[in-house]
């Protein structure tokens, strides 16, 4: 039983063929509910957050299986937001549900400078992980600049998501982008499919959450004047 349940975990046992790609069990289930939560996101759904704490736990197994640290502890964290968001969602934000915020020209600028100094920073720790921790990390980083490109501007996605600011969306553009490439070169194509399908619900976010502003900002402009 035990040795079943291991196999479903395991990113070399195949479930079913795609143009000659072998999908595991564990891509399979990651990737269908990593789209199940970005839908619900694009929707302002609050069930984005349970489906999307399944996803990151059956993406932190592959990651680590295929040596893409960052991505790996990236899951860990979007683990925690997902309580947190979905905290946030249910009970601190109940009652504005359809508030959508955006930042400044300067608050845009500074998370830019940010995401280029964490990057280089612990890019360069994550390429040395298997120096420092060789018991747990027994392979080197692969392309551990991108990863960790990948994972920082994640969490900053997630944190803008859970405060329901719009320029969550353009994050998660250049992640969706970024990530297609890179999980293609590492062999996980069917993840690199989920993120093509990821990038359109961007879009489909953007145009979403621009139109609740916009009714939004119609809506204080009445009550104003009233």
């Amino acid at each position: 039983m035990l040795e079943t349940i291991s196999a479903l975990f395991d990113v070399k046992e195949i479930f079913f063929t795609v143009l000659g790609h072998g999908v595991s069990y564990v891509e399979f289930f990651g990737t269908v509910l990593g789209l199940i939560s970005v839908f619900l996101a694009s929707r302002a759904n609050i069930f984005t957050w349970p489906t999307g704490i399944a996803n990151a736990i059956l993406f932190l197994v592959i990651f680590y299986q295929i040596h893409l640290y960052s991505d790996m502890f990236l899951q860990m964290y979007f683990c925690g937001m997902g309580v947190y968001g979905w905290f946030s969602w249910k009970y601190k934000a109940a009652h504005h549900r359809s508030e959508i915020r955006t930042l400044g020209n300067s608050q845009r600028l500074w998370i830019g400078i940010f995401i280029a100094v964490v990057v280089a920073v612990a890019g360069t720790l994550i390429s040395q992980i298997h120096l420092l921790l060789p018991q747990v990390f027994d392979h080197p980083a692969t392309f551990p600049y991108v990863d960790t490109f990948i994972a920082i501007s994640s969490i900053l996605a997630t944190i803008l998501l859970a405060r329901r600011i719009f320029e969550t969306w353009v994050l998660w553009i250049l992640v969706d982008i970024t990530s297609i490439g890179l999980y293609s070169v590492k062999g996980v194509k069917l993840i690199a499919v989920e993120f093509v399908i990821f990038l359109g619900l961007a879009v489909l976010g953007i145009v979403t959450w621009y139109g609740l502003w916009k009714n939004q900002g119609r809506v204080e402009e009445m009550k104003a004047e009233q």
